[in-house]
């Protein structure tokens, strides 16, 4: 079979050379269109459910809507884990599937199962499932900076102007704005005036909601045309709001803003944006999954240069975050050291074998494979990354063993002068040393076909490496035996009748060596067993860890704060850290942290929870040699303010750990249970014997319990003596806390809500539980009492956060790892 492979190869030797040049093209062509990321996509199929539930308490919403969904969510065929994080207001479900689900059937079987239960769920709560992405998929961040806008409007330009426009872009799941204010029109009722003329909220807001309405009215033919009837009644401003009637009264029209004052105000806030000691707005634009980074990348920022013009004067789009650029490192470095090892290879080839035209022709084998493979990336869906690239720069020396082999022979051959012609000199020289070299190449293709079937997160991760060293190693086989043979026919001559100096000497050397060797093989078999011996007993004292730390060049610092924290207190002091961090440390360029919970639900932290987002100078400006001194130096910043946990990571890497153990820490303890303060117990236990463990940094453990609640129970003989509706309180409460929406204002494309509401800047305008008390309170008859006249008040505390895996509570105890490996810490 071989010998006719060669045979056919050496007899067509242009239509040979003619498919290699086929097949280079389609190399090419391939490297140009091959997905490129800094990193392979680890992550799982998976799909995150996301409710939000205003007003809810976590125990409130893990009672009424995560216990009943995680229910009929765990009988999803082919699940894996299902992990929820419950917090006042919102809770994220975590599906993730075994290897190889399709993400659409995943989907599907979620969505399914949210219809079936949606019914049963409190009527307040709006979501449903995430966008299609990865955890890994947030790849491109901004904000949004004009010191003549303020938040509220930089906000509805992103709203309305910046992220539609993105969300046109091939590629991208969604936009995620966060921080500022979203505007709404915002009535605030007099209840003293309502109560004259003997109107409630609800009669208010039926009033407007079916007032604020288009109808389809049908046509009518007017000669040979067709018009279109319609009622226009729906508000476009805030002056359509202000004049609308809401009742008729002894003959007289009542307006809205006879009862009450209308402005603009804006949402309730769960999370903000500080940037370099600075309130902001940001974006974020989160990749569709399977996409290819690198080009969608350039497509946002192609749009955003688009649509630049149209923003207002003085605008400008500050990118803090480029997943391109660690795409452009990595490849660039990995693609640097391709570029080294093919050099070096060629260099020593041209040295060891003595010409120039052997060098050249076993050189070739180098671009051939390289190019192929990339060829065969495309065919099987691989991304260009650290992994996959790396697995070529291994295979690099191992690419020109075939080629070496066979070529030698080829030279040697020819240099014995055989009469014979000169392409069946080749072809018998090739024939010769066939079944060594390919027994030879299979036993290396063998070893590393034990990594194809690893599965979950080491599959992705070392699958790669082994297929691309695999696909090169295979194609250099081939081409030994096709294209080598042929290029030796035209490029390759005899070899000199007395090899050069050096090489002389070396094989001098050599067979010195050799005859030595074999003279004593008691001895040489007894050196070479210590040999062994030794090294594996170097092996079992070397530290261990899953893979190396990966340099994004980024740093973030995650902050926890006191559980009971306002976002207003948490903003302020993020923006003393900030300026802290700024002044003190140089090598930060600027510093954006998010704080709370981002407007769809993705990252659902609290608002005593920051993500510090650092864009640090190029290393040359350092003071610092490496990354660790420079967390260090953070460290001794932080240390001024007490009371705050801590913890470093980096982009990829805070997604990737969330992924996995739904913790941001290198090592993370669970303690599973029902009980909240025993829970907290004995997590306070195994962090305090963590923190003692050498090596141990950033030690924090989740602040399940520390939540401050004021609870509202009505009393019952007052309400069933005024006919009070319990309902209606707690609307009326909602909306002197945070706001109820009651319709919407549409003006062309743009939907603001109208709002019940009583706040100043998305905080309630009540700023204590005595005023709170004191509220004025309508019941049914009109008469006006205060709130602790129909109810009962009383602080208590509860949980801030319930985590949840496969149905049970539990708490987490986190730990980074310095200067010692991960394995022996573990162990310990």
């Amino acid at each position: 079979m071989i010998a006719r492979w060669i045979q056919f190869s050496l007899s067509q030797r242009i239509f040979v050379l003619a498919m290699f040049a086929v097949a280079l093209t389609a190399g090419v062509s391939a490297w140009l269109k091959l997905p490129v990321d800094a990193f392979p996509d680890i992550s799982p199929t998976q799909v995150n459910v996301i409710i939000k539930a205003p007003g809810m308490t976590a125990e409130e919403i893990e009672a009424q809507i995560t216990q009943p969904l995680e229910t009929e969510l765990l009988g999803i065929p082919d699940k894996a884990v299902l992990r929820s994080t419950t917090k006042y207001a919102i809770t994220s479900i975590t599906l993730d599937f075994v290897e190889g689900t399709d993400i659409y059937w995943a989907r599907q079987q979620v969505a399914e199962r949210l219809n079936n239960l949606w019914s049963e769920l409190p009527p307040t709560v709006d979501g449903g499932i995430a966008p299609m992405s990865t955890p890994l998929s947030e790849m491109f961040m901004l904000t949004l900076e004009n010191p003549n806008l303020s938040l509220m409007e930089r906000k509805h330009l992103l709203d309305w102007q910046v992220r539609p426009a993105l969300r046109t872009v091939a590629g991208v799941a969604e936009v995620n704005v966060l921080g500022g204010y979203t505007k709404t029109v915002q009535f605030t009722p007099d209840v003293q005036r309502m109560s004259a003329f003997g109107l409630t909220l609800p009669d208010v807001a039926d009033a407007l909601t079916r007032s604020n309405i288009n109808g389809s009215i049908g046509r009518i033919e007017v000669g040979n045309d067709t018009l279109i009837v319609r009622s226009e009644g729906r508000f476009t401003q805030l002056e359509d709001v202000a004049e609308r009637v809401v009742a008729i009264k002894e003959g007289s029209a009542i307006r809205l803003d006879d009862i009450g004052r209308l402005s603009v105000g804006s949402l309730a806030r769960y999370g903000g944006v500080t940037k370099d000691g600075k309130e902001t707005t940001e974006a974020l634009i989160v990749a569709l999954k399977n996409s290819n980074t690198a080009e969608v990348v350039e497509a946002v920022q192609a749009k955003l240069a688009q649509i630049k013009p149209g923003l207002p004067a003085g605008t400008e789009v500050n990118v803090f975050y480029n997943r391109k650029n660690l795409i452009d490192t990595a490849v660039g470095t990995i693609t640097s050291a391709l570029g080294q090892a093919i050099v070096i290879v060629v260099i020593l080839l041209a040295v060891f074998l003595g010409q120039i035209g052997a060098s050249f022709v076993v050189a070739c084998v180098i671009p051939v494979a390289v190019l192929i493979t990339f060829y065969l990336m495309s065919v099987t869906n691989l991304t260009a990354n650290l992994m996959s690239l790396g697995g070529l720069v291994i295979a690099i020396g191992m690419l020109v063993d075939a080629s070496v082999v066979v070529v030698e022979n080829i030279v040697s051959q020819l240099s014995r002068g055989v009469p014979l012609p000169r392409l069946h000199v080749i072809y018998r020289s090739a024939k010769a040393v066939a079944t060594p070299v390919i027994a030879g190449t299979l036993i290396v293709l063998v070893v590393f076909t034990p990594l194809l079937t690893l599965t979950g997160l080491e599959g992705k991760l070392f699958s790669p490496v082994a297929m691309t060293i695999m696909f090169a190693m295979a194609v250099a086989l081939v081409s030994a035996f096709t294209i080598i043979p042929v290029l030796a026919s035209f490029f390759v001559s005899k070899a000199p009748q007395q090899l050069p100096g050096y090489l002389q000497a070396l094989q001098n050397g050599f067979e010195s060596a050799l005859r030595k060797a074999i003279a004593v093989p008691k001895t040489l078999f007894i050196a070479m067993a210590v040999t062994l011996a030794l090294t594996v007993l170097a092996f079992t004292q070397l530290g261990k860890t899953f893979m190396p730390t990966l340099d994004e060049g980024d740093l973030i610092v995650q902050l926890e704060k006191s559980p009971t924290l306002s976002l207003s207190a948490s903003l302020a002091l993020d923006k003393q850290i900030e300026e802290a961090l700024l002044a003190e440390i140089p090598e930060i360029k600027q510093i954006v942290a998010r704080t709370g919970s981002d407007e769809l639900g993705l990252d659902p932290m609290s608002l005593n929870e920051t993500d510090v987002f650092m864009q640090l100078a190029p290393t040359d400006e350092w003071r610092f040699d490496t990354k660790a001194e420079l967390a260090n130096a953070i460290r001794e910043v932080l240390k001024g303010f007490p009371g705050i946990n801590y913890g470093f990571t980096q982009p990829i890497q805070m997604r990737v750990s969330e992924m996995l153990t739904g913790s941001t820490g290198m090592v993370s303890i669970k303690i599973f249970g029902d009980d909240i303060a025993r829970l907290t117990e004995v997590a306070s236990e195994v962090a305090n014997v963590t923190e003692s463990v050498q090596g141990a940094i950033d030690v924090n453990k989740t602040l399940m319990e520390g939540g401050d609640y004021l609870r509202i129970k009505p009393k019952m003989d007052i309400a069933l003596r005024f006919d009070m509706s319990l309902t209606e309180l707690s609307d009326y409460l909602q909306m002197q806390v945070n706001g109820v929406q009651v319709t919407d204002i549409i003006n062309g494309r743009i939907v603001t809500p109208l709002m019940f509401s009583n706040q100043r800047e998305g905080i309630a305008a009540i700023g204590s539980d005595i005023e709170l008390a004191n509220l004025p309170i309508q019941l049914p008859d009109g008469t006006l009492l205060a709130l602790s006249q129909v109810a009962e008040l009383e602080r208590v505390e509860g949980p801030a956060v319930i985590e949840r895996e496969d149905a049970l509570r539990y708490v987490m105890v986190s730990a980074n790892v310095e200067n010692r490996d991960l394995a022996s810490f573990v162990e310990e």
